[in-house]
Order: C-alpha cells, then structure tokens, then sequence
C-alpha cells in the first residue's frame, strides 16, 4: 500500500505538470476520504479503438445513474467524471491520466486497450488510485506490481487463447497461421492461442507479429500464404482489417480457408470495411471475445439510457468495474482507495449473491457478506483482482456478412 503522503506528493506533481501544460485543471481536486467517491475514465473517444469509447463510457455513465438513484455512496451522489482521452496513442494517454489524476479522482476506468493501460498504470497504482479495465485482455496484468491497486472485469487472454484454438481444431484444421500485433495484447493471445493448438495436435506454420502502425500489409500476408495453413488467425484491431482485406485478394480468404479472429475484430461494420459493398466475402469467418452482455434487462436498459449505441462491447465489464469500486467503498465506509482498495476482491464472492448496486448495498447495511454477481456474469475476483473464470462468446459472420453469436463457453484459469 502506498501512504497517503506518497499519493499527495504524486497528486500535486500531476497537478502542476497539467497547469504547466494547460494553465488549468479545468476541476476543483478532491481530496482521498472526503466521502464523496469521484470517478475519472481514460477511454477511446478517438484512435483506432474509437468504435469502442461509445458502450463503454455510456455504460460508466449508466452505472453512476443507478448507484445515484439508490441513494449514492456514503450518502452523497457521485459527481459527474472526469473524462479524458486514450486516443490510441501511449504518449496521449499517459497525459490524459495525468489531467484525471490531477483532478484528484477516487478511481480510473480504463484504458479499453492493454497497450495504453501499461502506458500510465504506474502513475496511477503509484498514486494508490484505483485502476479498472473492462477490456484490457493481457496476461501482462495478472502478475503486474500494481501494489493491489489494479483490476480488471474482463478475463486474461490465457482464458480466451485455449477457446480460440477449439473453434479452430473443432472446424477440422491442422495447419494453422497465427500474427498478432506487435504488443502485449497481440503477443500474448497469440502465445497462449500458440500454446493451445499444439496442446491439441495441430500444427502451428506461422507464429508472427507485426508493426499495426505500418502502411502496407502485403508482406503480412505473404507469410501467411508461403505457411501453406488451412486456417489463419488474425490477432489485431483495425489495421486487422487491411490484412483481411489482402487476404482476400490474394486468394485466401474465408471460402478458401479457415479465417478467425478474436475480440479485436469483433464488429458489426468489420465485413463493409473489409470488403465495401460485398460484405458476403467475409462469410464464414470466425473468431472468439469476451461474452458481450447476455443480460437481457441491461441491455434494455442501457439502450434506453443510451439509444444510439451500436456496439455494446464490453459496455458490461466498465458497469461491473464501477460498481464494485462503488460497493466496496460503502463495504469499507470511506471512498479513500488505500481502504476500500481492501474490499474489492472479497465483495466479488463468497457473501450472498446479489445483482445489483441498490440490494447488495441493503445487505451491506444490514452487515451481511455480498457476492456482487456483475451485469457481465459472477466476478469471482482472484486475489490478482481478475475475474476466475470466463464467458467466451465464438462468434461467426454469416452467408451475408452478417455478425452472429454462435455459441458461448466458459473458461477457467488453473488452480
């Protein structure tokens, strides 16, 4: 745990670098223990995981409007969030965190990519601010020296990699090429997705990253084809889209191989960029993510509460990081992070199962152990503060290119 002396020290020093860059922080600071928990988010509101920003932070938003019409946290509503900028840039995002710190914030939602959260994780645990993801996929974080003050909603890629490499071994193919992007996302789905098909008797011809920022993926694709698989899985966001888009030019596309991604790539408007105006080209492609919200009443919800919302990934994952900053703030009766910091795992499991902000915090306030069961399925934190086990949706894209939950399946970290 860092002292509150630390996290002063590190608050005021974020504070003068913004006001030295933009003559203001724009917001009063609070101050660790006020008893008014204060929210800030680094998410894409552009850059290439923009598509992303919209369900993510409409859904941090809707949370807060539930937790304030059940009577708010320590009897005071939460104010509004301080909001800054990933921009799919490191350097970009660092600096945002920093203007979010500076503004004295209890916790950080984000960032939406693992990239961009190793960016400024430092700054913020350091800060002994809380920091949640509700997509950031890395195994890079399970074992992160965040000093406890980390976590993340949404399940390691070493749970989604081995679901992956069923759906591509239960299709029948042997000979399989993997690239991946040239980061701790792409690097660590490819490895455990690697891991996983050799595991199962197939034959991995291609293990390959790339530079996502390049112009050109030509060479990419190259590689793929002298591999000679008869399935190739692209692990990418949506530079991913210029590789499909060569593949398929080169003759090896989806109605000639095997094609897959994964979460990444997950997107209703995928097939119209890959191929404009021939969307059915990209049928039969398959790939894995994280379950998107099954939660009937939520989704209705949330799309009352947001109605122009398209894509509703990983809108779930951000609700469930703020509400149990949220209840475990009223389970340790202070919004200070270096003390509820302690209740964040244990209110995940082992209490009495409740599925909302407003009932988990009646039982809190009768005294009794919650198990908060999320919007996106039990969290079940492990004591990495990362949900146990996984919801993995397989999803595929139709005779007319159109996005399809094939099937969920569930999958557990070893004990």
């Amino acid at each position: 745990m860092k002292t509150s002396m630390r996290r002063s020290a590190i608050f005021a020093s974020a504070a003068a670098l913004v006001i030295a860059v933009c003559g203001t922080t724009g917001t009063a600071q609070a101050e660790p223990g006020d008893g008014e928990l204060q929210f800030g988010y680094v998410l894409p509101e552009t850059g290439q995981l923009a598509y992303l920003g919209p369900p993510q932070i409409e859904s941090l938003k809707f949370a807060i409007q539930k937790i304030n019409d059940a009577g708010g946290v320590l009897g005071k509503p939460v104010p509004t969030v301080v909001s800054s900028d990933e921009a799919g840039q490191e350097a970009v995002a660092a600096q945002s965190a920093d203007r979010v710190l500076a503004a004295g914030v209890d916790a950080i939602i984000g960032a939406a990519a693992s990239g961009m959260s190793l960016s400024f994780i430092d700054r913020v645990t350091g800060a002994g601010v809380v920091q949640c993801s509700g997509s950031n996929t890395a195994p890079t974080f399970t074992d992160y020296e965040d000093d406890g003050f980390y976590f993340r909603t949404v399940p390691s890629d070493a749970l989604q990699g081995p679901i992956l490499a069923d759906v591509v071994r239960d299709d029948g193919h042997n000979r399989v090429a993997l690239v991946a992007r040239a980061d701790d996302y792409g690097r660590g789905l490819m490895e455990t997705t690697r891991e996983s098909l050799e595991d199962l008797g197939a034959s991995v011809t291609l293990a390959e990253t790339y530079d996502p920022e390049a112009t050109n993926f030509d060479q990419v694709v190259q590689q793929i084809e002298n591999s000679r698989p008869d399935a190739a899985v692209v692990i990418g966001f949506e530079e991913g889209t210029q590789i499909l888009q060569a593949m398929i030019e080169s003759g090896i596309g989806p109605d000639r191989i095997g094609v897959y991604g994964a979460d990444g790539l997950r997107s209703e408007e995928l097939p119209s960029l890959v191929a404009p105006g021939q969307p059915e080209r990209l049928s039969g492609m398959k790939g894995t993510a994280p379950a998107s919200a099954a939660n009937e009443q939520y989704v209705k919800d949330l799309r009352k509460f947001a109605p122009d919302l398209k894509e509703l990934q990983f809108a779930p994952q951000v609700f469930d990081c703020v509400t149990t900053i949220a209840l475990a703030a009223e389970k340790a009766e202070s919004d200070d992070p270096a003390e509820y910091v302690k209740e964040m795992n244990g209110i995940t499991k082992d209490g009495e199962k409740c599925n909302s902000f407003a009932a988990c915090k009646e039982l809190l306030a009768d005294g009794r152990d919650i198990d908060y069961e999320g919007v996106s399925g039990p969290l079940n934190f492990t004591d990495k503060g990362e949900p146990g086990q996984a919801t993995i949706e397989v999803y595929g894209y139709d005779d007319e290119g159109r996005l399809q939950t094939l099937r969920t399946e569930t999958s557990r970290a070893e004990e």
